[in-house]
Parts: structure tokens; C-alpha cells; sequence
């Protein structure tokens, strides 16, 4: 070797051993944790950017079912109450059967509901766990059997949120404000557009207006109170934090 000839060096030698700089018991922070996560050539990762890609569509589809319901029940609303108002002689019960119809909505709504919360689910532990921790991988895991967690919800998908969790979400985003809107629509109709005093104007048939007014206010109660009762959420929205909806913009 002559004397202008650069010794070889040993590259390993120059990297960091990552054993070494990690404290007893705990796993070493790897450094390349995310490379290459947003390339256009991803290797393996590939899959994990389809996968992530097909949930996101199957939840698209199941909030565009959301929205044709909802878009259903007001469409109904609207042609009822133009209907009941339109003439003092249309009876104002047809404002009831509205509501037994937006009733029959929200039930459809809110087990597309269910469906819909198993896919976005599916998305955020994959934007928590995979997106998040690729984007920055210093940030500590919250789960950190997160793999195993996922890998069941494939396995044998289960829903996660019950029937009376589901109805109360969307009364408290869409229905009960609907409700409100009819219920005060056929209050106006039984008292300033009736020829009868209240509650004798209410009266459906043989079944006296106190009864029927009794029965429109009890039912308005029981979903105030489903709306609006303490729970612990388990449909897993991002956007259902107290904190984030006052402090954002």
C-alpha cells in the first residue's frame, strides 16, 4: 500500500449500535422507522398503502349511505310539512306519520352507522399506529398491541358500538334537530291552525288530543334523553374529543 493510499475504513463500524445506546429492559428506538414511508417506491410497504387505501373507500361508502338517509328524511320533512300547511282543511296527523317515517330513517341510519364505524375503526388504527408513527418516529405508541388488536378485527370482524350508542350519535348530528323542527311544526298546526281549541285540535280519531299530545311529548323526552344522557363512546371519531371541538376553529 503506498503512502498517498487511504486506509480502509469499516462502514459498520461508523453506524450507531442501537443495543448499545438502549437502557435495560427497553426496546431501542429505531431511527429508520418511516423510511421511505412516502416514496413512490414503497417496497413492502406497498401493501400496507393498499390496504390502507381499500378501508378508505369502504368507509367513503358506507358515509355516502349516511348522507342519502339523511338527505331522505329531510326531503320528507319538507314535503309534509308543505303538505299539512298548505290547506287548514289536511288534517295535521300527517305531521305524526312523518315522524313514524323519520323514526324508520334514523333506525336505518344508525345501523349503517354501525357498519360505518367498523371501517373508519380499521382507518384510524392505521393512522395512529402506521401513518403517525412512520411521519415521526420518536412519538410513543399508546397500544402497543395494536398488530394483534387489528389482526382479530380482520379475523372475525365484530362491531364496536351498540344499537342505542348509534342512534344516540346521529340524534345528536342530525335527527333530534329534526324532530324539534317537526315537533314545533305540529304544535303550530293544533293550536294557530286549528279551528278547535288544544288540546281538542290534537285529537286523532277516536283517541282524544290529550292522549295524542302526551304521547308526541313523552317520545320527545325519551329522545332528549338518549341524545343527550353521560355515556363513554365507543365509536372511535376523532372528531368526538370535547377538547378538539372547542378549541378548533
Amino acid at each position: 500500500m503506498s503512502d498517498g493510499d487511504e486506509p480502509p475504513t469499516d462502514e459498520a463500524d461508523d453506524e450507531p449500535s442501537d443495543s448499545a445506546a438502549a437502557p435495560d429492559g427497553a426496546h431501542p428506538p429505531d431511527a429508520r422507522v418511516g423510511e421511505g414511508l412516502l416514496d413512490r417506491d414503497m417496497g413492502p410497504s406497498s401493501a400496507m398503502a393498499h390496504l390502507y387505501r381499500g378501508e378508505i373507500h369502504r368507509m367513503t361508502l358506507w358515509r355516502e349511505r349516511l348522507d342519502k338517509t339523511t338527505n331522505w328524511a329531510v326531503l320528507l320533512i319538507a314535503a309534509v310539512l308543505t303538505w299539512a300547511f298548505s290547506s287548514e282543511a289536511n288534517p295535521h296527523y300527517v305531521i305524526l306519520v312523518g315522524h313514524a317515517a323519520v323514526v324508520l330513517f334514523l333506525v336505518i341510519e344508525a345501523r349503517r352507522y354501525r357498519a360505518y364505524d367498523v371501517w373508519r375503526s380499521r382507518v384510524r388504527y392505521l393512522q395512529e399506529h402506521v401513518w403517525a408513527i412512520g411521519l415521526d418516529p420518536e412519538t410513543d405508541l399508546e397500544d402497543a398491541q395494536w398488530r394483534e388488536k387489528l389482526a382479530d378485527d380482520y379475523r372475525t370482524p365484530t362491531v364496536k358500538i351498540s344499537t342505542e350508542e348509534a342512534i344516540a350519535h346521529r340524534l345528536r348530528r342530525v335527527y333530534f334537530p329534526l324532530f324539534t323542527v317537526l315537533n314545533g311544526a305540529w304544535l303550530l298546526r293544533v293550536t294557530a291552525f286549528a279551528n278547535t281549541p288544544w288540546p281538542q285540535s290534537a285529537a286523532v280519531g277516536t283517541i282524544p288530543g290529550t292522549v295524542v299530545s302526551g304521547i308526541v311529548a313523552v317520545l320527545y323526552i325519551v329522545a332528549l334523553v338518549i341524545c343527550c344522557r353521560p355515556r363513554t363512546w365507543h365509536t372511535r371519531g376523532e372528531l368526538l374529543d370535547e377538547d378538539l371541538r372547542q378549541n378548533g376553529d
